[in-house]
């Protein structure tokens, strides 16, 4: 058996499920795989790359169930927009800069166009594919469907009978954008984010508000689609529990970004999964008056964390979480990586284990309990290193077969 890297010293997070711990031991890479976590089984090779992860934690890569900070990078200020080659390039550095090795963009498809619209969501479905080959990060689709995009019921169909979404949320927020839209402040931004005048952009809103008797509908073929191709999904911002049933009803398992205490406790009595945003545990609540992640987290009732709007906030939440005592490093790590690789299906991902895929971060816990990234390896490539005098070409020592 051939390695094509060696990771020596450093503590590594094994285990998976409900049992976590702690383990010295040296891992060998082969291809994009944990080929052999030990010291047996590899011979001698001249030349062969040795990582020193000394003093150093090595933890499963991120995975990143739902992000769309890619949005600022296609559209950076109100006025402007840059080509999806050059924001995916951009993004994709982020990604692996920040520890995400999996990352789901959601791609939100709503009747209000511009960044949001159909000529933007086929951009980015297109990038992501014609990318897939020269990028880092694993990058995935999470369609985020508006309810009142009757219009987009053909697209989106198409889109998830083709095999190119990995994760679907339907969402709802018609309501609070008519209600925000009675300040003129609020009404600009909608309309500069949707690339248009404000009458347009009216226009738009009582065009999708009027089409309201085709939502139950629009969502049954959709709910129907995401069965039968196995696609999980969600409902984003459940508010009650005739919303959590509703979607469960329909196979949606999955309560994204619960806004109620009521909406949090019966998702949690249905066993469903539970998200919440990674910026929440940072900023040590909701920036919008919702729930707690930490608390929740605190009280066994949330089950992964997404980046949402800030990518970094992904690698620093599970050691605040720690810092905070809602729970232990252990316990927070599942929440980043193996439990949203399960949702997704993916399960050669989100723990440390031999033939597993070999998604690792190299972090150092600092002084004051954060963490800083090392070295970020995805499919078995050493794709970021900040510390490069860690990596040598040092022979390795003979190893019993």
């Amino acid at each position: 058996m051939n390695a094509h890297l060696s990771i020596q010293g450093g503590s590594y997070l094994h285990g998976a499920d409900d049992q976590h711990g702690w383990s010295n031991a040296s891992l060998y890479l082969s291809g994009t795989q944990i080929a052999r976590i030990g010291t047996s089984g590899f011979s001698s090779h001249a030349g062969l790359p040795v990582l020193d992860a000394s003093d150093l934690l090595i933890l499963p890569g991120l995975v990143d169930i739902h992000g769309d900070a890619f949005e600022r990078q296609l559209q950076p200020r109100p006025a402007t927009s840059f080509a999806y080659d050059i924001a995916f390039a951009d993004t994709d550095r982020q990604l692996i800069t920040n520890g995400i090795t999996t990352a789901c963009h959601g791609v939100t498809f709503s009747w209000e166009g511009g960044l949001r619209g159909r000529d933007a969501a086929m951009a980015t479905l297109d990038q992501v594919a014609a990318q897939r080959s020269h990028v880092h990060a694993d990058h995935r689709i999470h369609l985020r469907f508006e309810n009142h995009h009757a219009d987009g019921l053909h697209d989106a169909l198409e889109w998830i009978n083709a095999g190119m979404v990995a994760f679907f949320a339907f969402n709802e927020h018609l309501p609070s954008i008519l209600k925000k839209s009675a300040s003129p402040e609020k009404l600009q931004t909608y309309a500069e984010r949707a690339r248009c005048d404000v009458p347009a952009f009216l226009e738009r809103l009582h065009k999708a508000q009027s089409r309201s008797t085709r939502v139950a509908q629009t969502i049954q073929q959709l709910a129907t689609a995401c069965r039968e191709h196995g696609i999980p999904m969600a409902s984003h911002d459940d508010e009650c529990r005739q919303d959590r049933e509703r979607f469960q009803a329909l196979g949606a398992e999955i309560s994204e970004f619960p806004k109620t205490e009521e909406a949090l406790q019966l998702a949690h009595t249905l066993n469903n999964h539970v998200i919440m945003g990674a910026p929440n545990v940072l900023l040590g609540g909701s920036h919008c008056g919702g729930l707690s992640a930490t608390e929740a987290i605190r009280r066994g009732l949330c089950d992964i964390l997404a980046s949402d709007y800030y990518y970094p906030a992904l690698l620093h939440a599970p050691f605040r979480l720690e810092q905070d005592g809602a729970c232990s490093l252990e316990q927070a790590w599942q929440l980043v990586s193996r439990n949203p690789a399960r949702v997704l299906g993916l399960h050669e991902r989100g723990h440390i284990a031999e033939q597993q895929r070999a998604d690792l971060l190299l972090v150092e816990r600092q002084a004051d309990g954060s963490p800083r990234l090392i070295a970020t390896i995805a499919a078995g490539k050493l794709v970021f290193c900040a510390e490069p005098q860690r990596l040598s070409h040092q022979r390795s020592l003979e190893l019993a077969a």
